[in-house]
């Protein structure tokens, strides 16, 4: 006879200046594996220069998945493995746009698995039509006042037009 039932929980870290669909994509996907995925808002020291406020990406994405009953949002300063040690999560989510993706993710992978034994890494593929997308170049089309509707959803172009407001003037 088997025993109970064990909960799976995932994590899916990211800096996400901001979130886009290709963000959103594999959240979603993710989310359909596991009995629960947390979305970790992570403070990344090599990426000093983000444009919106830890409380600005977290209301962003709360937004967003608010209709989404098993994401939850959350934010971590410190190094993940640390945030999956003392969470209980056994399982980290990256998304993969391009196989030049891969070499990076698989170090971290490794990484992570040395610190933390019982952490596992699932890639995920974003859909094709998200593969070229990255926060980055996003934050560049709409600086240059190119719409920005294809790759952000609309709670995250207004956010952004804001912001882009105020570098601009």
């Amino acid at each position: 006879m088997r025993g109970a039932r064990v909960l799976v929980k995932a994590m899916y870290p990211g800096t996400f200046d901001p979130i886009t669909y290709g963000h959103i994509d594999v959240a979603r996907r993710a989310a359909k594996a596991f009995d629960k995925l947390i979305l970790v808002v992570m403070q990344n020291r090599l990426k000093s220069n983000v444009l919106f406020s830890k409380d600005e990406r977290l209301k962003m994405i709360e937004t967003v998945f608010e209709n989404d009953d098993n994401i939850v949002v959350d934010y971590h300063s410190g190094l993940m493995v640390e945030y999956a040690r003392r969470n209980g999560i056994n399982v980290v989510v990256r998304g993969l746009r391009a196989v030049s993706d891969f070499e990076y993710e698989m170090q971290m992978a490794a990484a992570n698995k040395k610190m933390l034994e019982a952490l596992d890494t699932f890639f995920l593929m974003t859909e094709t039509k998200y593969s070229f997308i990255s926060s980055s170049l996003v934050k560049e089309i709409m600086y240059h006042g190119n719409s920005v509707d294809p790759w952000v959803p609309p709670v995250v172009k207004r956010e952004l037009e804001e912001k882009m407001k105020g570098m601009i003037e």
